[in-house]
């Protein structure tokens, strides 16, 4: 499914707020050991469907890939690299979504939902750096991207980050950023300027995790008024010391 990239629909991309059901996050973090996929909206961590998980993506300092499961648990999933990777990514489809009259979200396409008055498939990535110095590889796969032009670890607490926000692999104007996803999620911190970049200000000495999200209008499709995205970049602040 493909968005429409007319410069009309470009600047209403901007302009439009996501839907309840394009409301959830995606991110990593590590916990005991292990990279968990977070799926919440804030300080939430919600369970969800481990088989909505599409596609993640390992790689070492060099961008070469590195092998990687995806343990898909009861409540959530687990990734499960060969190694410890330098860079990370994750997809998931969370599905086609109709809202009902009475304000109801369900996990159908409006063909199956007499009456819906919204709907749309969400789509969520995340993009998490590990290690200094990581060469980033082509992510054409994660098809909503914030892309750091230099190395977060770098940058430290308190000092702007320079970012591209790109969709489809291309640049997008009017995105939208949020700059500390955990902790204030309706924040809004800046947006991207005509050629897709931005300056966001790193927030934590722990895990930052910079986002955004919008729905693309779309054309002649069945099931769906929208496609919804989200995506994410992770990162801690400070080089992590035992």
């Amino acid at each position: 499914m493909r968005a429409p990239t007319s410069s009309k629909t470009l600047t209403l991309l901007g302009l439009l707020l996501a839907t309840q059901a394009s409301a959830h996050g995606l991110w990593t973090e590590e916990r005991r050991g292990n990279i968990e996929v977070i799926y919440g909206h804030g300080a939430e961590d919600n369970a969800f469907k481990a088989q909505k998980i599409s596609g993640a993506w390992a790689y070492d300092l060099a961008g070469k890939m590195v092998p990687v499961t995806v343990e898909r648990l009861p409540d959530h999933a687990r990734l499960q690299p060969l190694k410890p990777p330098a860079v990370l990514a994750v997809a998931l489809d969370n599905g086609m979504w109709s809202q009902t009259a009475d304000k109801k979200w369900i996990n159908e396409g409006r063909s199956k939902v007499p009456g819906a008055i919204e709907s749309t498939h969400t789509f969520k990535y995340s993009l998490a750096i590990y290690e200094p110095g990581a060469k980033l590889p082509k992510l054409d796969q994660v098809k909503f991207l914030i892309l750091p032009e230099i190395d977060p670890l770098t940058v430290g607490p308190g000092q702007p980050l320079p970012v591209r926000v790109l969709l489809d692999g291309k640049p997008l104007a009017g995105v939208k950023l949020v700059g500390d996803y955990r902790s204030a999620p309706g924040t809004v911190s800046t947006q991207t300027d005509a050629e897709g970049r931005a300056q966001v200000l790193v927030r934590n000495e722990g895990l930052n995790v910079i986002a955004a999200q919008m729905e693309i209008p779309l054309k002649d499709d069945k099931d769906v008024a929208t496609r919804g995205v989200f995506t994410s970049l992770t990162f801690l602040g400070e080089p992590h010391h035992e």
